[in-house]
């Protein structure tokens, strides 16, 4: 591809040249969902062998991807985000909701979604998937927290927009009330401990202004920091832009301790309702 010589010093431009492939961009997806082999690869986005193996060696040669050996015999390599293809998951996230809200939508900022979007269909189409192996959050309890207890029979891991954020005039539908749902899974946590099923809540806040969150209202559970947008491209989870920040939007999942995802809520209408129906789902 040719350049004007003034692109050399644009960053839109260089980054252009690496992801301005339509399947570097479909692969770096699938990689950030833990489809980091070639055959599921090729499966997942229906490309032709040869030009999935094009498209990988220039992710590689891009410094995006690296390879990583994990079979000898034949000789076997994973695809795995290197620093840099780490640093492109926010943009994977922010394209997400831009075609959510845009192009799958009618450009309303929301922190909910209606009952035939495309973000419902996603979500509910997580029932019966596993959770990738592997992948760890900094949170209130520690550097690198498993997304699902070890020793539950099942967690409950909710995602919400955030914490002492002021959403202005008028608020962003469905993002208020993060305080309100931590409360309540905070009161019923001894039921959710009695019953074998751990909870884990996930923000894309900093690790300091969640636990300082978690200090001042005595949350019990971990919550999780998503601000590297890991866990959001890993699951193509719904998100918005609100207070300047990409966000999740309120959701829950019950997962079993095979990290299989049992049971989804959302969009969530309803926050006491769903604390108390996440328990039942998990319980079940």
């Amino acid at each position: 591809m040719r350049m004007h010589n003034a692109d050399e010093t644009c960053g839109i431009a260089q980054a252009a040249m690496v992801l301005g492939d339509w399947w570097h961009v479909l692969v770096l997806r699938e990689i950030a969902r833990g489809h980091v082999r070639f055959d599921a690869l090729a499966a997942e986005i229906g490309l032709s062998r040869r030009v999935l193996s094009e498209r990988l060696g220039r992710l590689v040669a891009s410094g995006v991807l690296r390879r990583s050996l994990y079979q000898r015999r034949p000789v076997r390599y994973e695809y795995l985000l290197t620093d840099a293809g780490a640093a492109l998951l926010p943009l994977l996230v922010a394209m997400q909701d831009w075609g959510d809200r845009w192009v799958l939508g009618d450009g309303s900022l929301t922190a909910t979604a209606e009952g035939d979007s495309a973000e419902h269909a996603r979500v509910h189409a997580l029932v019966g998937t596993r959770l990738p192996d592997g992948l760890e959050l900094p949170g209130t309890q520690g550097a690198d927290l498993p997304l699902v207890s070890p020793d539950a029979a099942a967690t409950v891991l909710f995602t919400y927009p955030g914490t002492g954020v002021e959403w202005g005039e008028p608020p962003i539908p469905g993002a208020v009330g993060c305080t309100l749902e931590n409360r309540l899974f905070r009161d019923a946590w001894p039921d959710f401990r009695k019953a074998g099923v751990d909870v884990r809540g996930v923000s894309t806040q900093l690790v300091h202004e969640q636990t300082e969150f978690a200090r001042t209202e005595a949350v019990p559970y971990p919550l999780l920091s998503d601000a590297a947008h890991q866990l959001a491209a890993a699951l193509r989870l719904p998100a918005f832009r609100g207070a300047g920040r990409l966000r999740h939007k309120r959701l829950i999942l019950v997962v079993d301790a095979e990290r299989t995802v049992r049971h989804a809520l959302f969009p969530i209408v309803d926050i006491p309702y769903a604390v108390a129906e996440s328990l039942r789902l998990a319980v079940t």
